[in-house]
């Protein structure tokens, strides 16, 4: 397919009615609002700037979760919830993505980053007695029939205009640490193993794979098949460009690359595809971590890349990062969320910077990405922000694009843990922290499709959170 970005016009494969019913999923809430916001330029300040953005945050009575003034949460979901499907809400909740659902409600599916020797954060208890009555074939891996994989994902279905939560159940299973992911235009969440355990004596099937979750209500289960031409490594997210249909894929190793796949059949993931990896254009191997003395890389700077393609992507040594950059292709210190929004596909490298603090990056596609007439007109990459300041954004990881056009980042680093603004222009504001003494990891932040709730996950606790309030002052 051919997808042509050209005097406005779009040209794809990818159904109108798919890509408006996934909105949320890609900041187009409120109505169209974010569809407003899209061609916004993004420029990028010679240093961080610091926005006012909803206003100082407020104590949480509770103690729980402080926002600014005229926003509350409500707990969704908590593990170790009985749910609709008979199993316990599992532990360790991450990446999500929020879908429109029957009568007005809202989708979520949600991963759990749970290894397979962490049974009491599974679904299925301490001892695994729950899983008992569920086929082998409905897990990826069965363990044997004795230590099924605990990751997976649930799915919730959540009503945003009563604020209640109307069920809940299992999505995947079988699958180990899926930690984040991310929406299709076609109504679909893609789950991705940060894992390579490859078979022993727990394991029965080989790890370090992508899934495919249809966002469906009722306790229906995905197959469990692994996307395998989108590789074998230790995934973290992907986004999905809905003009080419081009996915892109972050990896969570210090020393990882960006990786993109071009299916055969748009939309159409399992039917196979081509994997490349991210090069600086006329720069082999060249690294943007900005480890060290030298300083390779500024905030703003943008620098045209190419693709590479890549062989033995199911990689059974965890080499497929190493056999790249030496091939050319681009490094980056430890890939985690990705998300598409405003023309352009953003990532955070969590240990990027000077200060180990983090990174953004925002790349543009190219008018013609995936075909060979990109080679005329390539993709462009900018290091959007890199604050090298923990007091403004200490080590991102999930992230997504709101409704009006900001980036909305959850923090996981080593002290207490913010849910972070960063405007179009690159100025940072805090919208919320964790003020549960456990400073546990925030995660898979993501907007309804109606665009009133923010839905953010609070790692350790185990809890889902449905945040509302006066969104608007943002649009002003």
């Amino acid at each position: 397919m051919v997808a042509i970005r050209d005097k406005g016009v779009i040209q794809m494969n990818l159904t109108r009615r798919h890509f408006l019913g996934t909105a949320g999923a890609f900041g187009l809430g409120f109505g169209g609002l974010g569809l407003l916001f899209q061609d916004r330029a993004m420029a990028v300040p010679s240093g961080p700037a610091i926005a006012e953005g909803f206003g100082p945050l407020r104590r949480d009575p509770e103690g729980r979760f402080d926002l600014p003034e005229g926003f509350r949460y409500r707990i969704v979901s908590r593990k170790g919830d009985r749910m609709s499907d008979g199993l316990l809400v599992p532990g360790r909740p991450d990446g999500m993505a929020a879908f429109p659902g029957p009568d007005g409600t809202t989708i979520l599916v949600r991963n759990h980053e749970i290894s397979s020797d962490d049974p009491e954060n599974g679904a299925y208890g301490e001892d695994r007695a729950l899983a008992s009555g569920i086929g082998s074939r409905t897990f990826y891996d069965d363990g044997f029939g004795k230590t099924p994989g605990l990751g997976g994902t649930s799915t919730l279905v959540y009503n945003t205009r009563t604020g209640e939560l109307v069920e809940q159940h299992m999505s995947l299973l079988g699958t180990v640490r899926n930690c984040a992911g991310g929406p299709t235009p076609w109504g679909s969440w893609i789950s991705c193993e940060e894992d390579v355990s490859t078979k022993d004596d727990l394991h029965a099937q080989d790890h370090g794979w992508c899934f495919e979750v249809p966002a469906i209500a009722g306790p229906t289960t995905a197959e469990p098949k692994p996307i395998v031409g989108m590789g074998r490594f230790n995934h973290e997210a992907i986004a999905i460009d809905p003009v080419s249909g081009v996915v892109y894929l972050t990896e969570d190793r210090p020393d990882g690359l960006i990786y993109r796949y071009i299916p055969n059949v748009p939309g159409k993931l399992h039917e196979g595809g081509k994997l490349q990896a991210l090069a600086r254009k006329a720069v082999p191997s060249f690294d943007t971590r900005n480890w060290g003395d030298a300083k390779p890389t500024r905030v703003g700077e943008t620098f045209e890349v190419e693709w590479l393609d890549l062989e033995g992507i199911d990689s059974p040594q965890d080499d497929l990062r190493l056999r790249g950059f030496e091939r050319g292709a681009t490094r980056f210190a430890r890939g985690e969320g990705m998300w598409y929004g405003n023309g352009a596909v953003y990532f955070a490298c969590t240990n990027g910077g000077s200060a180990l603090k983090g990174q953004i990056f925002k790349y543009v596609p190219s008018a013609a990405e995936g075909t060979t007439a990109e080679a005329e007109h390539p993709g462009r990459l900018t290091l959007f922000v890199e604050p090298n300041d923990g007091g403004l954004i200490d080590n991102c990881d999930n992230l997504t694009v709101s409704p009006w056009g900001d980036l909305v980042a959850c923090e996981d680093g080593s002290g207490e843990q913010y849910l972070v603004g960063v405007t179009p222009e690159g100025a940072i504001y805090k919208f919320g922290r964790n003020a549960d003494a456990g400073n546990s990891e925030l995660a898979g932040a993501t907007f309804s499709p109606d665009g009133s709730t923010l839905f953010l996950n609070v790692q350790s606790d185990g809890l889902t959170l449905a945040i509302t309030g006066p969104w608007k002052k943002r649009t002003a």
